[in-house]
């Protein structure tokens, strides 16, 4: 038994000594220009013939080459034919919070209870995660991190894809608050016959009732002068005072209309909704209200069998032409957020430009996040969080980066499946 047991030890830190992730970047410690290339703004405009100039993790030059703006003193890369891209940004993920799925240990994405505005995903992120390099190797630099579970599951962040600890990797710590509003109906799925059937939910009334108490009694603590320090209640006040977004995750029409009411009731001033196609039935109620949509990813299937097997894929290209601002995620397997591109490619295929496309994974996402101050865009000031490909990054025969920066920092872009494929493709012959 225990020539086995270490055995496995020796196993395990055999893979672990493989597997580990690339060393993090150092802080950009000269000035950089990138010159020749086809640069995406984010913004909807492309320069054909770009400078993107950029020192102390901040760009400074975003011009047409044909302006000759001054590169004294900056190291230039010539990237002529490939493509500029602000970093991509992943909304409503659990990465860094979960690794393993199948074992517990591995998975710190949830606590107990149904209210707990509290909970800090940021301080649970593991910035050792092997998601981390397959993310960025997309181009995928920005994450939000969150929390799952209860009816308010806890407050996220956006970390950038890269650091030594949390403490270096967090971009905006505490964006808001995760919200599960109470679902009308329950779907249960019938192995006999292998679909789902739906009831009423009896306990509708009852939750929306516990909901609205919890938000009321943390409105009148807020007003209180002298108070015993409430951590629940604490963690709400930037709901009121509009330093917070509150993320509603609903899926029926109904639950939507009802959880935007709520909130607005309640005093929240600022508001992002997580959907599907129920957003679609209510549409008009959204853009009346100027809420932003982050959407589940675009490969899966419809939500009901009579809606057009379609509708996944043409659904941010409805909700766009609606006046509605979208955004894209990826609601399946953690590991699926590495498509995050490929999810914005198939909506271009369906409906939405190219640059709209890339809004959805960019600007869009970054006011959805309130983070639009920083990155979504390649503009001058803002973080040089960007990254350069061999061909269009929406399409994955031709996403091949070459260089990425988060914050001025040249990250490492192979990782632990790179590395793999290298070793061996040598072994089998298919590399010289």
């Amino acid at each position: 038994m225990k020539k086995i047991l270490n055995s496995i030890i020796m196993l395990l830190a055999g893979v672990y000594t493989f597997a580990q992730a690339p060393v993090p970047a150092k802080p950009q410690d000269k000035p950089i220009a990138l010159t020749g290339g086809i640069a995406h703004l984010g913004n909807g405009q492309v320069i054909n013939n770009s400078v993107i100039a950029f020192d102390k993790g901040k760009l400074t030059i975003v011009a047409d080459a044909t302006t000759n703006p001054n590169l004294s003193g900056y190291e230039v890369i010539r990237i002529e034919g490939k493509h500029v891209y602000p970093g991509f940004i992943l909304p409503n993920s659990q990465v860094g919070l979960q690794e393993v799925s199948a074992i517990r240990a591995m998975n710190d994405y949830q606590e107990r209870g149904d209210m707990n505005p509290n909970v800090r995903s940021v301080i649970s992120y593991n910035t050792d995660s092997e998601f981390i390099p397959t993310f960025r190797f997309n181009g995928v630099l920005l994450a939000e991190t969150t929390p799952t579970g209860g009816t308010i599951s806890g407050s996220s962040s956006v970390m950038e894809m890269e650091g030594w600890n949390w403490e270096d990797a967090v971009h905006t710590a505490d964006i808001g608050i995760h919200m599960n509003w109470p679902a009308l109906t329950r779907r249960q799925f019938d192995f006999n016959t292998f679909s789902f059937s739906e009831s009423p939910n009896a306990d509708y009334e009852k939750q929306v009732t516990a909901l609205a108490q919890f938000f009321a009694e943390a409105n009148a603590y807020g007003k209180l002068a002298s108070k015993e320090t409430n951590l629940k209640f604490e963690a709400l006040q930037g709901l009121f005072d509009g330093s917070k977004i509150l993320f509603i995750h609903a899926t029926m029409p109904k639950e939507i209309v009802e959880a935007v009411r709520f909130a607005q009731r309640h005093g929240v001033q600022r508001i992002t909704l997580l959907a599907g196609q129920g957003a679609y039935w209510v549409a008009e109620f959204l853009k009346e209200n100027k809420i932003p949509v982050i959407l589940p990813d675009t490969h899966s299937l419809p939500d009901r069998t009579d809606d057009d097997i379609d509708m996944p894929y043409k659904l941010p290209h409805l909700l766009t032409q609606a006046g509605i601002q979208v955004s894209l995620s990826c609601t399946g397997a953690l590991h699926g957020g590495r498509n995050l591109p490929f999810f914005a490619g198939t909506a271009s295929a369906y409906g939405l430009s190219k640059e709209d496309a890339l809004k959805a994974i960019t600007s869009n996402t970054a006011k959805a996040l309130g983070i639009d101050k920083r990155v979504g865009t390649l503009e001058v000031g803002k973080d040089a969080t960007l990254f350069v490909s061999a061909g269009d990054a929406l399409d994955m025969r031709t996403n091949n980066l070459s260089h990425a920066f988060i914050s001025g920092k040249f990250v490492t872009l192979p990782g632990n499946q790179q590395e793999l494929y290298e070793r061996f493709s040598k072994k089998y012959g298919q590399m010289k």
